[in-house]
């Protein structure tokens, strides 16, 4: 009686892993950096590598991850996994930028995002246009000020676009119509001009 419920069980884990492995293999990842890391103990050295991942699937879900092994691909691997761990949807505009303007920063690392018209591209460095290519974002201009430090670069570009809001996440947490926020932006956009 219980050896029939285990085989189904089974055949459900292999048909979720395989589910799993199809949503994965859509997931776009880039190598951001790898650092050799000595350690001295008292027969010689111990080399082993840190890999940093960002990892997306080019239509507003990101994440990144770090890992640590002693063979390059295997830091790698255990990167991209924590990656695909750690992914959290960003609401975009049309699908191609950001809602609004926004800072970010964490430790020494500061960065600003700005949503830009269409045409305009990915203006980014280093680590931060790894993040909007694996995210889709196609328009975008960023800045890093401060430290220069991939770790903390990305981490202040996550802490960015966490405080992203959409209008509709605006207009349910005020208790108003999607349509009185993108007003309310319009109306601010023609003040400007």
């Amino acid at each position: 009686m219980n050896q029939p419920a285990q085989k189904r069980d089974r055949q459900r884990g292999g048909r979720d892993r395989r589910e799993r492995e199809e949503v994965a293999s859509d997931l776009i990842d880039r190598l951001v950096g790898i650092n050799r890391v000595s350690k001295v103990v008292k027969g010689g050295r111990n080399f082993s590598f840190a890999a940093l991942v960002v990892v997306g699937d080019g239509k507003g879900r990101v994440g990144f991850g770090t890992g640590k092994a002693r063979e390059v691909p295997e830091a790698i691997r255990k990167a991209t996994d924590t990656a695909k761990k750690n992914m959290v949807r960003i609401a975009l505009r049309e699908g191609r930028t950001l809602h609004h303007d926004v800072k970010g920063h964490y430790g020494a690392g500061h960065v600003v995002l700005r949503s830009a018209p269409a045409g305009t591209g990915v203006i980014a460095g280093g680590p931060m246009r790894a993040v909007f290519e694996t995210m889709g974002v196609q328009d975008v201009v960023c800045k890093s000020t401060g430290s220069q430090n991939p770790h903390n670069m990305i981490k202040a570009t996550f802490a960015a676009l966490n405080n992203c809001a959409s209008p509709r996440s605006v207009a349910a947490r005020r208790g108003l119509k999607v349509s009185d926020i993108i007003a309310r932006r319009g109306d601010t956009a023609e003040g400007k001009e």
